[in-house]
């Protein structure tokens, strides 16, 4: 049996004590948006080492998705908005 969280809007199903990282990756989401230095997130090394991962749940402070429980009726997001990304030329 699975339930459900949201990942910018859209519904992710997820398996009892798998992560967020997990249950995104099986949906297919690779791109987890943007992180405070303009760079892409994703899931790479999956122990919360690299925090490549990072993503925001419920608007708070970003999490590891890779250490993270996911839980039914969870919002998530990037880490930051693109509003609030700054770019150095």
């Amino acid at each position: 049996m699975s339930s459900t969280f949201y990942w910018i809007g859209g519904l992710v199903s997820f398996h009892p004590g798998e992560t967020i990282a997990a249950a995104l990756r099986r949906a297919d989401v690779e791109d987890f948006g943007l992180t405070t230095g303009g760079l892409r997130a994703r899931y790479f090394c999956g122990v919360g080492a690299c925090q490549a991962c990072l993503i925001s749940v419920n608007g708070a402070s970003p999490v590891e998705a890779c250490l993270t429980p996911a839980k039914a009726g969870l919002q998530l997001s990037s880490a930051t908005p693109l509003s609030e990304v700054r770019h150095h030329v």
